[in-house]
């Protein structure tokens, strides 16, 4: 059991402290705790934190006011970084001509049996008044799965020349594919994400650019959302259709499991050549361009769900949170509000994300209503707090209640906010410490996986019918072969045979 469960009894009492507070109607929105039913209590945390719901359309969500602004927030976030590479956004067309599928081999048959064809334009009424589709289309219409075919195809009118390399363009964009399993945030039929595609003269760098992009989706993870990452290349079963080679970061969730949070794919000259994406070079030679595409979805609302919340509900990171302190007073006179309103002008003027909750309601209503949607601070501010010039000030995810004295609330709120950012991480880390192991023995990599999920390094030939038969044994897949480790020893753990890489085996979302 891990640390985060054996204080399941301390976080149950504290629920109980907090349902007698509630309303009847309250109370039918507990959390179901993790230890109970993990995929009951990730659906409940987004109900209650009320980050999404259920669309009309099967496999599709509606992303609810909280759950798009920590979108806008990991999107303004990473759009920074981006353009601090010299990255600039574009927008591309939703619809992708069928034929430009085709092209690429490899790349249609990953993602052809996720495809979403249009091949109508318009509805008409038959004689009994029922709609049917008209205007049947000269060539079929793909929904955008992904973009490189539409993207490359306009790269080939744009880059004629050396002097137009390299071209660094992402789009932030909505994406459609036919999933047969649906969870919110994780697997959705249509998604959020962005997408960039870059070209270049030389291989090496495109490959440069495909490392360089992945240590920004590790950085943004840890350093943003607190997730510590392992980075490193996927298998040949498990890269990008089209890709010479594909690079992620992976990252553990509370269950165990592995949650992949983001990608980049080393294209090589795989889709320059089908779509004739070439330039002449400086010695006047014809050459195909280099390519890469990376991207990061609302996947990643997914992981910070269940990488850090706990059975009241969401926990979020201050630095990505879009309230990162509310302020909730005690009763709705009037001096309490005016102070809160000199208090949020205040930590606002510290760049601090601040929000008023001055509803009439009961103080412990408001209280687990915050919490439950994992803003990192509250400050508890009524009448006796402003007669003693000493304000209350809770943590989210530990629930410290400090007090602090008004003309110091400031730099306290800035400090614990930063205390809470890197002990996030740091619990987040020392977890996934806990649950990695490391094993030459065939039956204790089964073993493993039958007690408990968990990351699992182990030494592979690099054969796809080792990895086949490790999934059939376990239920567990190569996440990645990492960057920073090497072969410990020099047989396969499935076969015996020579190792040729060392993999983080893992069950996965």
């Amino acid at each position: 059991m891990t640390d985060d469960f054996q204080k399941q009894e301390k976080v149950v009492e504290k629920k109980a402290e907090l349902d007698k507070r509630l309303d009847s109607e309250d109370k039918k929105n507990v959390v179901t705790p993790r230890s109970e039913d993990y995929s009951k209590w990730y659906l409940d945390v987004i109900k209650a934190a009320k980050l999404a719901d259920n669309s009309p359309v099967r496999g599709c969500m509606v992303i609810r006011e909280n759950g798009y602004a920590i979108w806008e927030k990991i999107q303004s976030t990473l759009d920074k970084m981006f353009k601090e590479k010299g990255i600039k956004n574009a927008y591309f067309p939703l619809f992708i001509p069928k034929s430009f599928f085709e092209k690429e081999a490899e790349h249609v048959e990953g993602f052809a049996k996720e495809c979403a064809v249009v091949t109508h334009s318009r509805l008409a009424q038959d004689s009994s008044g029922k709609l049917i589709p008209d205007g049947k289309l000269d060539e079929p219409l793909i929904i955008r799965p992904t973009s490189e075919t539409i993207i490359y195809s306009m790269y080939s009118k744009w880059i004629n020349s050396f002097r137009d390399l390299p071209v660094l363009i992402n789009q932030w964009s909505n994406i459609v594919r036919w999933e047969l399993r649906t969870r919110p945030f994780l697997r959705t039929t249509e998604f959020l994400w962005q997408e960039g595609h870059t070209a270049h003269a030389k291989e090496e760098e495109a490959d440069q650019m495909t490392l360089d992009m992945l240590d920004v989706y590790a950085k943004f993870a840890e350093e943003y959302l607190a997730i510590p990452t392992i980075k490193g290349k996927k298998s040949e079963s498990e890269k990008f259709a089209g890709a010479l080679y594909t690079t992620s970061i992976e990252a553990m969730m509370q269950d165990g499991k592995a949650l992949q949070c983001g990608t980049s794919h080393m294209l090589g000259q795989n889709f320059a050549k089908p779509f004739e994406v070439k330039y002449l070079s400086s010695e006047g030679k014809e050459e195909y361009v280099w390519q890469t595409s990376w991207g990061i979805s609302t996947r990643i609302i997914g992981a910070l769900i269940m990488a850090h919340s706990d059975d009241i509900g969401l926990i979020l990171p201050p630095r990505i949170a879009p309230t990162q302190v509310v302020i909730a007073t005690i009763s709705a006179d009037e001096t309490i509000k005016n102070k809160a309103q000199e208090l949020k002008k205040l930590l606002a003027d510290s760049a601090i994300n601040v929000e008023i909750d001055d509803k009439d309601e009961r103080p412990g209503v408001k209280f687990f209503a915050w919490e439950r949607q994992g803003v990192p601070l509250r400050i508890e501010l009524g009448k006796r707090e402003i007669e003693s010039g000493e304000i209350v000030l809770v943590r989210r995810d530990n629930g410290e209640k400090i007090k602090v004295k008004l003309e110091e609330v400031s730099g306290k709120v800035t400090s614990e906010l930063q205390a809470m950012q890197e002990e996030m991480f740091e619990k987040a880390k020392k977890f996934m410490h806990d649950k990695t192991f490391e094993t030459t023995s065939y039956e204790e990599l089964k073993d493993i996986f039958e007690k408990e999920n968990a990351f699992v390094y182990a030494d592979w030939c690099g054969g796809e019918k080792c990895e086949m038969k490790i999934q059939a044994d376990t239920g567990a897949t190569t996440r990645c072969i990492p960057f920073d480790q090497k072969p410990k020893t020099d047989k396969c753990i499935a076969c015996g045979s020579p190792a040729k890489e060392r993999v983080v085996f893992d069950k996965a979302y």
